[in-house]
């Protein structure tokens, strides 16, 4: 593993509380949120990896009737999301060795895959997998181009990393996703590239 992608937890382990402060509540993700949804049955269950804080996008998810189990390897996120969400699942947990033993309607990983190297990456594929039903929305942020980019949170460097789209449609397809939209840098939702498939 890259060392500035291993320093990742210890980030969010230490700066919950400012994170936190700091998360944006405006929701500007509410378009690709709502084309996600809309590929899920009405009550489905969605799997938060990356999940932070619980707010706003689990507690979005939550409030539209669907059922969220949150993972995040911050346990401080997670003691905050169950203290808001108390009625949500959330387990503090690596979502690189993620095994519930359960298949989801929606997968998420908005803001959080692209935190792990390339290498990671790419063995998250069959993570998604894993836990996707039979035709699960799968919902994705990562980088425009291969390569790293080195961000900053409080003061340290904080790492992010992204495939080439071209291996990330490879990786949908071999793991059995179709997809169903791509944005590079979205200038409707601050920037982030997005992406959208279906199992």
């Amino acid at each position: 593993m890259d060392p500035r992608a291993a320093s990742i937890i210890g980030i969010y382990e230490r700066h919950a509380g400012a994170f936190d402060r700091q998360r944006a509540r405006t929701l500007f993700e509410r378009g690709w949120l709502d084309r996600f949804t809309a590929l899920m049955p009405p009550g489905g269950t969605v799997l938060d990896l990356g999940c932070g804080m619980g707010d706003p996008i689990a507690r979005h998810l939550a409030q539209a009737g669907f059922r969220v189990t949150g993972v995040d390897s911050s346990s401080p996120m997670i003691e905050l999301c169950r203290a808001r969400l108390p009625e949500q699942e959330w387990r503090v947990a690596d979502m690189r060795a993620l095994t519930l033993g359960r298949r989801f309607d929606g997968i998420l990983a908005w803001d959080s895959f692209f935190h792990l190297d390339p290498a990671d990456q790419r063995r998250m594929f069959p993570v998604f997998r894993d836990h996707a039903a039979p035709g699960a929305a799968l919902l994705f942020t990562s980088g425009p181009a291969h390569g790293v980019a080195m961000g900053e949170f409080e003061g340290e460097p904080l790492f992010h990393a992204s495939l080439d789209p071209a291996e990330y449609r490879e990786l949908l397809s071999a793991n059995g996703f179709a997809e169903r939209a791509h944005r590079a840098e979205d200038a409707d939702c601050g920037g982030r590239t997005v992406w959208l498939a279906q199992a």
